[in-house]
């Protein structure tokens, strides 16, 4: 069922993609080899399109690359580093460099995005049941219970000794994917790959320019509809967006309940925005970004990139605004007959 889910996730996303790279592709002449793959891991489903003469060994690398670290950082796999963290009832254990230095990243930008971020929230996220395939709306009071185990600065990292407090759980799914395309990304370029694009269930990380030397076009999904608002162009960036579109379920009443959480309340992030695009040169900054700022909303969101940079981001607020940063202003083209309105931030 859940996979069934995905699949229909990943096929739209990956015709979109198709199309923009067909028609973007139209007239040029392609002369490098070009190497495909596509595989299930971390509960998504990922491709890779690469181009160059090592492209097809830089792919195996990769592809065993990702395997390890699911191995490392599944919170359900009880083998993994995490779920043995988790399940240590408070006891200090061992974990290996790579994973300690997702959770260093992990708990810096909780601490960044003043926990509007926070890896700590899984059990409350069980609750609601985005992790399984039963979703429901918990009591106000068995929220309140499982908050009093959420709480990142409880978490303790010295070098890779990890001390997790008996009865919270840490899943760094909200960075894993980012995290996972920047070391992919890595091993491409070491293999001499200058042009690729890979998907991790819809963390796109574009490496260099297409081969033509044209930039890669990106479809932005319009929100709760089928399609796209409009299109992005970017070379050797990252781009992460976080809807509640992507995962959510109806009561009885109508109500609409999405998977992003505000750490503060244990219950859907009600900001004000439908959907947050992050573009920037990580895939693990970006997947942070996506999150935090959606739970912060339009306002805090627009501070915090006035305060730090480093990205730009696009903003899709409940009342259909798009909100650009300068650096990609001219990098986004709103699809034909679409009435948004699109307003633009300055530094």
């Amino acid at each position: 069922m859940k996979e069934d889910v995905f699949l229909k996730r990943f096929m739209a996303f990956l015709i979109s993609i198709m199309l923009l790279l067909f028609f973007a592709g139209c007239g040029s002449e392609q002369t490098l080899p070009e190497t495909e793959r596509s595989l299930f891991a971390m509960n998504t489903y990922m491709t890779f399109t690469a181009y160059g003469e090592h492209a097809q060994a830089a792919l195996n690398e990769s592809e065993a690359l990702i395997k390890r670290l699911e191995a490392l950082l599944s919170v359900t796999d009880e083998e993994s580093e995490i779920y043995r963290a988790n399940h240590s009832s408070g006891q200090t254990v061992s974990v290996s460099q790579e994973t300690a230095e997702l959770i260093s990243f992990a708990l810096e930008m909780s601490k960044k995005t003043g926990g509007a971020l926070d890896p700590t929230i899984y059990p409350v996220l069980t609750a609601w049941g985005f992790t399984t395939d039963s979703k429901q709306v918990p009591s106000p009071e068995q929220i309140a219970e499982l908050l009093q185990n959420v709480g990142y600065s409880r978490i303790r990292l010295e070098g890779t000794s990890l001390t997790i407090p008996e009865g919270m759980e840490l899943d760094l799914g909200a960075v894993g994917k980012g995290y996972t395309a920047d070391l992919v990304t890595e091993v491409l370029k070491a293999h001499g790959v200058a042009s690729a694009i890979i998907s991790l269930g819809g963390n796109i990380q574009a490496i260099g320019s297409r081969p033509d030397g044209s930039d890669w076009r990106i479809g932005v999904r319009a929100p709760w509809e089928e399609g796209n608002l409009g299109v992005l162009e970017i070379s050797d960036a990252a781009v992460v967006t976080s809807g509640g579109y992507e995962n959510y379920f109806e009561d009885a009443d109508g109500n609409l309940y999405w998977h992003i959480l505000d750490p503060s309340t244990g219950s859907p992030a009600n900001s004000g925005l439908q959907a947050v695009t992050i573009i920037g040169k990580e895939g693990r900054l970006c997947d942070a970004l996506s999150t935090a700022l959606f739970v912060m909303g339009a306002e805090q969101a627009e501070a915090y990139w006035r305060e730090n940079g480093g990205f730009d981001m696009l903003l899709i607020t409940e009342e259909n605004e798009i909100i650009l940063t300068e650096g990609i202003a001219d990098r986004f083209t709103l699809r034909e007959g679409r009435e948004e309105t699109v307003r633009v931030l300055g530094s």
